[in-house]
């Protein structure tokens, strides 16, 4: 007998309210590890939002999940936050920092190998920025570094919000590839877009948002 894997990412009829009004309204969501999932719907239909729950930063309302074995409504929601990477549309480097300083200080702020840093930057294609002031990036140069982060933390769970803005089609190229060898490490990979994906080498679980509820899946 097969013994059952846990999801990574477990929602029953979960509920996000923001002053009273219904973020998420009712999401039921499994999620596996090595898994993705691109989760799409037009703004406002709540896909930042589910987002956001999973990484702990907003709060369950109503219903029940776990994220990473941690409950949503009881569970230690900073241990859940240093479990999961997360990029947003907003920055979270310092502007006048390098980029080697800012990953240098954000790898020991977590005890991370200095040693990774180089190596990240090698896999993103920003060796040659490593000694260029943070706010010098370009807006894909910012996504590539955001990305850097994550492959030194390596968390178990990746949390990407419209991680495509800002990128040309060589660099859509690269993110492709790279999400999926993070796949194939086990790692469960949860991006928002407003369109299904364009790259045939991936072939992700699609959700569509609409009103804060999921209205269909493929």
């Amino acid at each position: 007998m097969t013994n059952a894997v846990t999801p990574t990412v477990d929602l029953r009829s979960a509920v996000v309210l923001s002053g009273g009004f219904p973020l998420l309204s009712g999401v039921d969501l499994q999620l596996l590890p090595g898994s993705l999932t691109v989760i799409t719907g037009v703004n406002g239909a709540g896909k930042t939002s589910l987002l956001r729950l999973l990484a702990g930063l907003v709060a369950l309302s109503d219903g029940n999940g776990t994220v990473a074995g941690i409950d949503l409504k009881n569970g230690d929601l900073r241990e859940l936050r240093r479990r999961v990477g997360w990029l947003g549309h907003e920055g979270s480097f310092y502007d006048d920092l390098t980029v080697r300083e800012n990953l240098t200080f954000a790898a020991k702020a977590l005890d991370r190998p200095l040693i990774e840093i180089e190596r990240a930057l090698q896999r993103v294609g920003l060796s040659n920025r490593i000694d260029t002031v943070t706010k010098k990036l370009s807006a894909g140069q910012r996504r590539r570094l955001a990305l850097s982060w994550l492959l030194i933390r390596r968390p178990e769970i990746w949390l990407l919000d419209e991680p495509y803005a800002s990128l040309d089609d060589e660099a859509r190229t690269f993110f492709d590839a790279l999400i999926a060898d993070v796949v194939r490490s086990g790692a469960t990979v949860v991006l928002s877009a407003h369109d299904k994906l364009r790259s045939e080498a991936l072939q992700p679980r699609t959700i569509v948002l609409g009103g804060g509820r999921i209205v269909s899946e493929s």
